[in-house]
């Protein structure tokens, strides 16, 4: 018995793109027919690839470097009073090394993607700037 992939294992995600959090630099992505069990790493090549053939998204976008992922909510769940990115559940950022599955994803999460540094210092002091 051979072990095919499903179409109901295929997911629609959102991918919020933070160039500036203090900036509240954001663009959302939508993202069709990802397997959950694909690992984050591979996702997150995935999105790099995807950034740099979508005509649409602005260059700084594409240049900007990329390495963490984090939920920013699930679908029909509650979102954060923070419009940049959810400061609560640091245990909701995806461990690379993991399946999609594993980090609990499910169809139509919204999933920030980010610099892990700024995020840090972002988190240190939360504000918005003009």
């Amino acid at each position: 018995m051979s072990c095919t992939r499903s179409k109901m294992d295929d997911v629609t995600l959102t991918i919020r793109l933070i160039r500036s959090f203090e900036y509240r630099n954001i663009r959302n992505i939508v993202v069709k027919g990802i397997p959950l069990n694909m690992l984050v790493k591979d996702f997150m090549a995935e999105i790099n690839n995807r950034l740099q053939s979508d005509p649409a998204l602005p260059v700084p976008f594409k240049r900007h470097k990329y390495d963490a992922m984090k939920v920013h909510s699930f679908a029909y769940g509650s979102k954060t009073s923070d419009t940049a990115i959810n400061l609560d559940h640091d245990d909701w950022i995806l461990d690379s090394s993991k399946t999609l599955q594993e980090c609990s994803i499910r169809n139509e999460t919204e999933i920030s993607y980010f610099n892990l540094a700024d995020y840090r210092q972002y988190k240190l002091n939360p504000q918005l700037l003009w």
